[in-house]
């Protein structure tokens, strides 16, 4: 590589750390998380609209709880991607209120504007649900074995968790089975503050303790479905 040739790379590292930045700065805002959840509730309606490539009914039945993110990836050269949404558990007395969640990173990779994904992701097994639980990251693939989860109608009879963490991805309309194996995902302590107007833990939010908010009914309704 000459030196205008790294010049040029350099000069593009550095023209998207701005982008970056924009992509991974956490929305501290009780708006910005009542945004994450009637998104949610979005997400789990276009999941649901198309029944023959969709979530299997049965999938949704037996999870313990769901992750649900829109992530963007930008950049030019430079990737970067970041995301947030919300994880919810399912309790002895129905689903619990949401906790918020993120996940972001960078790398090198021919990535030439922008892309949003939605992601739904199927927690299969308690031990996720205490993963997510546990206030800090999450690793799939590391912390919890995950798999692209089975699709459509014909996948009803065979769904018997293959992994601790089903995941599914929508993108301009396509839906997919994909695997997230190494994604990072964190919890949104301050989100979850300011939501709940106090100073509360995953573990509190996904076992039901604490009381989902009037803003959460209506992803509570939508859950109540499965």
């Amino acid at each position: 590589m000459n030196r205008i040739e790294r010049c040029a790379k350099y000069f593009l590292v550095w023209a998207t750390i701005p982008l970056i930045q924009c992509l991974l700065v956490p929305l501290p805002s009780h708006a910005g998380m009542q945004e994450d959840v009637d998104q949610a509730v979005t997400i789990l309606e276009r999941f649901r609209s198309l029944p023959e490539t969709d979530i299997p009914p049965a999938v949704f039945r037996q999870a313990k709880g769901l992750a649900i993110l829109t992530v963007t990836k930008a950049g030019f050269i430079v990737s970067a991607r970041g995301g947030k949404g919300i994880v919810i558990a399912r309790t002895r007395k129905g689903w619990s209120g949401p906790s918020a969640i993120g996940t972001g990173g960078a790398g090198f990779g021919l990535q030439i504007g922008a892309q949003v994904t939605e992601f739904v992701i199927v927690l299969n097994t308690d031990n996720a649900v205490r993963a997510f639980s546990r206030g800090g990251n999450v690793s799939l693939g590391a912390d919890l074995s995950v798999a692209a989860g089975p699709l459509g109608r014909t996948a009803e009879a065979g769904v018997m968790p293959q992994a601790a963490v089903y995941t599914y991805s929508r993108s301009q309309g396509v839906f997919a089975g994909v695997s997230l194996e190494g994604t990072v995902i964190g919890a949104r302590n301050d989100a979850n503050a300011s939501y709940y107007g106090r100073s509360v833990m995953p573990e509190e939010i996904l076992s039901g303790r604490i009381k989902p908010p009037k803003g959460a009914q209506s992803l509570l309704k939508v859950l109540a479905r499965y």
